[in-house]
């Protein structure tokens, strides 16, 4: 599942199709304010809040409290952290300590899968192609996916104007600077990365999409839920995932664009 980067390739060679299928999962998506988890089979998630008191070992705890109820094999983690080989790498800002290094199969006594949160949710709303997620919550979440591989990013730490882009667009710059501002840092950085990374397909998720009063250009609005979606899928081996190729149009280069302008231009002056 997981390579010596963090990239994280959906399917593998040989495994049983049929195994798959009729695995149940348990997805929990944890978050700086709340810890969502819903089952399959089951029509609707369950929470409870997080914060800074939240170690692995609660966060177990209160997640088989909560679930004892579903029946589940395996488990899938949505994580708000950088996550390496299966392993959170870092430990997450606004919640407890231990993460890095905890065991979470041995503590929930089944096969788990631990993937960056942004990357979940991006997996959930993928449609095939190359598809840049970010989502706007405690901080800035960014994931890409690539004809079905999954690259989790670190674009929020970017440098922009006079500190990083989730300082403007986190939910620290919410609070600071107020709606309006807040907005208009969300869609120049939109466009930032979507000039820079070319995607065929951009999702704005996250708990604070909704705060936005129009989405930027050439994006779409994700939901919260797809990242449930992408917990299931991180155990799919049946054709859940779209493939990437040819499912969407590719936006040639922003070069190519500028090129072919020049070209009718001149074409049309030439015309005239």
């Amino acid at each position: 599942m997981y390579t010596n980067s963090r990239v994280i390739r959906l399917r593998q060679p040989g495994q049983s199709k049929r195994a798959e299928r009729t695995r149940n999962v348990l997805v929990i998506d944890v978050g700086g304010t709340s810890v969502k988890i819903l089952a399959t089979g089951q029509a609707e998630h369950r929470s409870f809040p997080s914060g800074r008191t939240l170690t692995p070992r609660r966060m177990v705890s209160r997640v088989k409290m909560l679930a004892r109820d579903w029946t589940y094999e395996v488990v899938s983690i949505g994580y708000p952290g950088p996550v390496l080989n299966g392993r959170p790498i870092a430990e997450p800002y606004n919640l407890g300590r231990g993460w890095m290094g905890f065991n979470f199969a041995a503590a929930f006594g089944h096969p788990t899968k631990v993937i960056n949160d942004a990357a979940m949710q991006a997996l959930g709303s993928y449609r095939g192609g190359k598809m840049l997620f970010l989502g706007l919550g405690t901080g800035l979440g960014s994931a890409m996916i690539v004809d079905g591989i999954v690259e989790p990013m670190e674009l929020a730490h970017l440098p922009y104007r006079k500190s990083t882009f989730e300082d403007y667009v986190g939910r620290a710059g919410l609070r600071r600077h107020g709606k309006k501002k807040w907005r208009r840092y969300v869609a120049d950085i939109v466009a930032r990365l979507i000039a820079a990374l070319e995607p065929d397909d951009t999702v704005i998720g996250g708990g604070n999409v909704d705060k936005l009063k129009t989405l930027p250009p050439h994006s779409r609005a994700g939901d919260n839920a797809n990242a449930f979606l992408g917990g299931f899928r991180l155990w799919a081996d049946d054709g859940s995932l779209p493939h990437g190729r040819g499912r969407l149009k590719r936006r040639p280069p922003a070069r190519t664009r500028a090129m072919t302008t020049r070209r009718e231009s001149a074409a049309d002056a030439h015309t005239a």
